[in-house]
């Protein structure tokens, strides 16, 4: 009874609707329809007028109230029924894409009567997308082999089944483990080497550089250790690429560790500007001048063997774990005093945490300004070096380990030399 007084009062009420937003709602429904509807017509299935007017008919229902929405549901799945019968009658299958696209429709235009637009608009998008590139969606899945598919699934259970249920605080008496902190190191090492595979299949070596620069955004020493660990895998065809990764990934660190300067530390973003941008230039052109070598991009494409090792992102994460004991004992031992110590430690562990921790300690005038700087670029000093003996210790190939060192050591040294040029701009008395 409720329901049907609610509607004759929606019915009622028709009357004093305001014209500009009813108009607004209506065009944004038809608009979804129409962009949608374009898609199919297309393809030459049911289109534009069939998809329009059902978005029309959603936005009624919408404008209605909820007993009207369900009817209007229920003229969409009717038909939506036919549709699946007169495709089974004429070409013995089923429409069940277009269906499905318009009951999603029917919905949106649901949204869009009720006042709704950022939801309507991004499934019309969404929609729209996903029926466009059903060939290129088709072809990708269709090539996936059992193990990628057990790769990913896989990396979903490590991040949305086990990594919500850890406890994000300190587990032990002395506050140094932090089970979700530490498990999403894990992920992230298990990430990019998911993500570095999907762009190696796709682009060849050269994928491996788009993924090195952001993940080197995020951390550089795991870019590191998965690029070396796929070294190993593929050979050296793969060499070129992961040098060029190693020094992209160098260089995103730094961009980023400027970055965070810039937003916490506005005042040192000068002081800074030296050495990161020499260390910024040095990896840059170290980058291009190791060129890669086209020819080898589908040998070392079909070499690949998995999207990730879980036992490889373990290990890392048991290290990283450790090193992160180790370090905040060491942080207790010394004293907050011990800024650069902290500096280089947090450089073993987390540049980017770090620097942020410095940059905090600048604009509160907790430190000086030198000493805030100098403890910046030590510790992005320290999160270059801390690679050296990792590449060594997982590479075989003597040549390029040196290669790679040696590029890693002049980004450091020029860093070196801006920390001079600063001491001489900034620091120096003047008389």
């Amino acid at each position: 009874m409720g329901t049907a007084q609610d509607a004759a009062l929606n019915l009622w009420q028709v009357s004093h609707w305001p014209f500009v937003p009813i108009l607004t709602r209506l065009g944004l429904a038809v608009a979804i329809g129409l962009f949608i509807g374009l898609e199919r017509e297309h393809s030459g299935k049911n289109g534009v007028r069939t998809f329009a007017l059902t978005a029309l008919l959603g936005c009624l229902g919408g404008l209605m109230g909820d007993l009207f929405s369900a009817i209007a549901l229920g003229f969409v799945a009717m038909t939506a029924a036919w549709m699946n019968y007169r495709q089974m009658v004429l070409q013995k299958a089923l429409a069940l894409t277009t269906s499905t696209a318009l009951t999603l429709v029917g919905f949106a235009g649901i949204l869009c009567g009720q006042g709704h637009v950022f939801t309507p608009v991004v499934v019309g998008v969404v929609t729209a997308a996903l029926l466009a590139w059903k060939q290129p969606i088709s072809g990708f899945v269709g090539g996936l082999s059992d193990k990628e598919l057990r790769s990913a699934i896989l990396l979903a259970i490590l991040t949305l089944v086990i990594f919500p249920v850890l406890p994000s605080h300190a587990v032990d008496p002395w506050g140094l483990i932090e089970p979700q902190s530490n498990w999403a190191s894990v992920i992230i090492i298990a990430g990019i080497g998911f993500v570095n595979y999907i762009l190696m299949r796709l682009l060849g070596p050269r994928g491996m550089e788009i993924t090195a620069f952001f993940g080197g955004l995020v951390n550089s020493r795991k870019v590191v250790v998965e690029l070396t660990t796929r070294l190993k895998e593929v050979g050296p065809p793969l060499q070129p690429s992961v040098y060029r990764g190693i020094m992209l990934a160098t260089g995103a660190m730094i961009l980023r560790n400027g970055l965070i300067v810039i937003v916490l530390a506005s005042q040192a973003s000068t002081a800074c500007a030296i050495p990161l941008t020499l260390m910024l230039l040095a990896s840059a052109v170290l980058w291009r001048r190791y060129p890669t070598d086209a020819s080898s991009g589908e040998a070392a494409a079909l070499s690949l063997e998995s999207p990730f090792k879980l036992s490889a992102a373990l290990k890392f994460g048991l290290v990283f774990l450790a090193l992160n004991v180790v370090g905040a004992l060491a942080q207790r031992n010394f004293g907050p005093a011990s800024f650069y110590f902290v500096s280089v430690a947090g450089g073993l562990l987390s540049s980017a945490s770090s620097i942020a921790s410095a940059a905090t300690l600048i604009a509160h005038h907790e430190i000086s300004a030198a000493t805030g700087v100098n403890g910046i670029i030590l510790s992005s000093l320290t999160s270059i070096l801390i690679n050296v003996p990792l590449i060594r210790s997982m590479t075989k190939e003597a040549a390029f380990r040196r290669k790679v060192c040696f590029g890693l050591a002049i980004v450091a040294v020029v860093g070196l030399v801006g920390v001079g040029l600063n001491e001489v701009i900034f620091f120096v008395p003047r008389n």
